[in-house]
């Protein structure tokens, strides 16, 4: 390499390591920093790390120190099968949202094709690729829209991500249903809309810091975004539709009620690995 500096990559990560004192997290830093990923980078730990390298490690290393999420700092993150680019224009994809967009694409799966399914709200594209990816080549349209230029724009780029795929993928711009094809009626609607109160205690600093706002609250109870879905979901759902959405801890029997309200029925609320109130789903009846 033309401009070595004097430490190898191996070093590098035990020196990261010692700074930020998190392995997992020094060496994800530093496979972005040496374009190095898994077993490529064990491979290399001796040869030497060159300045550009070292600087770029630098400049990541005060960021993360300085309170940055790691996913931003890192500017990618693995979502189920797919790794997405991330930034402050998106949420950071959680674990939680991979359960929801799993019930999204079993829902899919068992619809005969063609299958039509929509994932509004997409921010990074996490379920809508997802959904992509996983469904069946043949047969499958995934339709992922966002009011916000900045998340679609993210969302489009991550579209190149998931390979031959992407043929399947239509990215749409737009307030929730305005964004989709007039008269089209979907198999599964899914989102991961806002749903956090304003003024909230339980939104971390971190999150209300640096992540998107308007991604995140939806009015004095939260419910703001799921009321639009859930009411008008049923007009763009085909007969025995599914609507899939992520909820907050608190607004299973919240939701549960708008759901009814609207007409769906097998509607369930479902828990995440912690055992709180994270997916409600429902089908829809002659259109609900």
């Amino acid at each position: 390499m033309a401009d070595e500096s004097g430490v190898t990559i191996g070093e590098l990560w035990t020196q990261t390591t010692g700074v930020i004192g998190a392995r997992h997290e020094a060496r994800w830093l530093c496979e972005v920093a040496t374009a190095l990923d898994g077993q490529d980078f064990l491979l290399n730990l001796d040869e030497r790390a060159t300045d550009r390298m070292v600087a770029h490690l630098d400049s990541m290393v005060a960021r993360y120190r300085a309170g940055e999420p790691l996913q931003y700092v890192l500017g990618r993150w693995s979502f189920r099968r797919v790794d997405l680019a991330v930034d402050r224009r998106v949420l950071i994809p959680r674990p939680e949202t991979e359960l929801v967009a799993e019930v999204a694409i079993e829902l899919a799966r068992e619809v005969e094709p063609p299958r039509s399914v929509a994932d509004m709200g997409t921010g990074s594209g996490a379920i809508g690729l997802s959904l992509a990816a996983e469904l069946p080549l043949e047969g499958t349209t995934v339709w992922i829209t966002d009011l916000s230029e900045d998340a679609l724009s993210v969302a489009s780029a991550n579209i190149t991500g998931i390979g031959r795929a992407a043929r399947n993928v239509r990215a749409a711009l737009g307030s929730w249903f305005e964004a989709l094809p007039p008269g089209e009626r979907f198999d599964v609607i899914v989102s991961n809309p806002p749903y956090v109160a304003e003024g909230s205690p339980d939104l971390a600093q971190s999150v209300e810091e640096w992540e998107p706002v308007e991604a995140l609250l939806a009015g004095p109870d939260g419910l703001d975004a799921i009321r639009i879905l859930v009411e008008g979901a049923g007009k763009h759902l085909k007969d025995n539709g599914w609507l899939v959405l992520e909820i907050g801890a608190d607004q299973g029997q919240a939701v549960r009620a708008l759901y009814e309200r609207a007409g769906f029925r097998e509607i369930e609320i479902r828990q995440d690995l912690a055992g709180r109130d994270r997916i409600a789903l429902g089908q829809s009846m002659n259109g609900a």
